[in-house]
């Protein structure tokens, strides 16, 4: 069958409509020509994938990993960079009037960095292959299938190129001890270590754990953790070493976290949006202001900077406990932290909560609406900044927000994670009268 491309959708596949029915094509361009074959037909709707184009978009490029296709982690790396850009910025625009049938005042410019090597975060799969090699990978796309991978070029270049160093040590340990269970590594990269941490179902053996960490030492500063079942990682080769963190420059700011905290993935982007998000919220120092799931304070010691007076308040304990200890590390004692489940947040919370001048707003993909429903006055903040991973819940929030009086003052888009079909975004909402 040929087709048409006539957008992208939100997971970053071409979408045709033939007779009547929309057709979500991997592989496919806007404005290209492609031969398609179904794979699923769901009624309304259906899947395929394109054979052949036909007719290429100006915008399609050749891949730069040579996994590209079978790995599940990208899904762009076909449409050069600026045009994936203007993709998800068109993507966050429908999704603003379809769903939330709301427009912003004005679009601020989208912001973005580096297209490649921008990861400091990820988690490999571990598997077994047929000959009973050590393997390691991402899940395949639409797929629980491990596609074992040997370099990764959105990963830093000293991580991807010790892919096969981490390889080629887990199956020493799987040599040495056949009856471990090893399920996934997670590798996390501060300004000064980078972590490497094994998930496993019994404790490593020393001697292949220590000659693996060794071996990675030509690739920078690396500390290997364990995580035995459910219990907390645990730091093993060697046992002390400086602490994972990044810093927030332009706010003097030093920000230490571990195995199992949340961070931004983009830790250069995130410079970028931190600043942008301070700027929209213009902190004052006699005001007083909520930074809602505010994870280990990422905004939250920022805003204090400004010497307001700031109440930080997340779902985990444990994230709470690591935003004090931040603030207390760099000087900050202008902040509170509390722990909460803001998706139970009601009217009677935020009475509880006081009056804010100002409320910043970082939720996960699930969105704001419990806290934004729950809004009301005399505690309506006068200006909300709101930070987004999921331009559809944020349409909805958007919508309450506006319905409850506010102006949607300014909104764009942040492309935190190039050649993926992710839409991050930041809006202002400012209170009438």
């Amino acid at each position: 069958m040929q087709t048409i491309i006539h957008s992208l959708d939100y997971e970053g596949r071409g979408v045709a409509r033939v007779d009547g029915k929309t057709i979500f094509v991997e592989n496919a361009l806007p404005l290209e020509v492609a031969d398609i074959a179904i794979m699923q037909d769901k009624g309304s709707f259906a899947l395929a994938h394109a054979q052949r184009i036909v007719q290429s978009s100006p915008y399609r490029r050749e891949p730069a990993c040579p996994h590209y296709g079978n790995c599940g982690g990208c899904a762009l790396q076909h449409l050069e960079f600026s045009a994936q850009v203007a993709a998800k910025q068109r993507v966050f625009e429908e999704q603003l009037q379809r769903i939330g049938k709301v427009q912003p005042e004005q679009l601020l410019p989208p912001i973005y960095g580096s297209a490649w090597h921008y990861r400091s975060r990820t988690r490999l799969a571990i598997s077994l292959d047929w000959a009973g090699e050590v393997q390691i990978g991402y899940q395949a796309k639409r797929s629980k299938k491990i596609v074992p991978i040997s370099q990764c070029a959105v990963l830093p270049e000293r991580i991807s190129s010790s892919l096969h160093t981490i390889r080629a040590g887990l199956q020493a340990i799987h040599r040495a001890a056949p009856k471990i269970r090893m399920q996934h590594v997670d590798i996390l990269a501060g300004d000064h270590i980078t972590v490497l941490n094994i998930a496993a179902d019994k404790p490593l053996p020393a001697n292949e754990v220590a000659q693996m960490q060794s071996s990675l030492q030509s690739q920078g500063k690396w500390q290997i953790w364990q995580q035995i079942g459910k219990r907390p990682a645990q730091a093993i080769a060697p046992k002390t070493a400086p602490e994972l963190s990044y810093a927030l420059p332009e706010f003097g700011l030093h920000m230490p976290f571990r195995v199992g905290d949340f961070t931004q993935i983009n830790l250069p982007m995130n410079e970028v949006m931190v600043s942008r998000a301070i700027r929209l919220l213009q902190p004052q120092a006699h005001e007083r202001i909520a930074d809602l799931f505010c994870g280990l304070g990422n905004f939250t010691l920022p805003i204090a900077r400004s010497g307001a007076q700031v109440i930080g308040i997340e779902g985990a304990d444990f994230l709470t406990q690591r935003a004090t200890h931040n603030a207390q590390q760099n000087g900050l004692h202008n902040i509170e932290f509390s722990t909460a489940d803001l998706f139970d947040t009601t009217p009677q919370t935020i009475e509880q909560l006081g009056y804010f001048d100002k409320m910043l707003l970082d939720p996960p993909r699930a969105g704001a609406y419990a806290v934004v429903q729950a809004l009301h006055a005399p505690y309506l903040p006068k200006r909300i900044v709101y930070v987004s991973c999921n331009p559809a819940t944020f349409a909805r929030d958007a919508a309450v927000l506006v319905g409850k009086g506010y102006r949607f003052s300014a909104a764009g888009i942040m492309n935190l994670f190039p050649h993926t079909a992710h839409v991050e975004a930041m809006a202002v909402f400012d209170l009438n009268g």
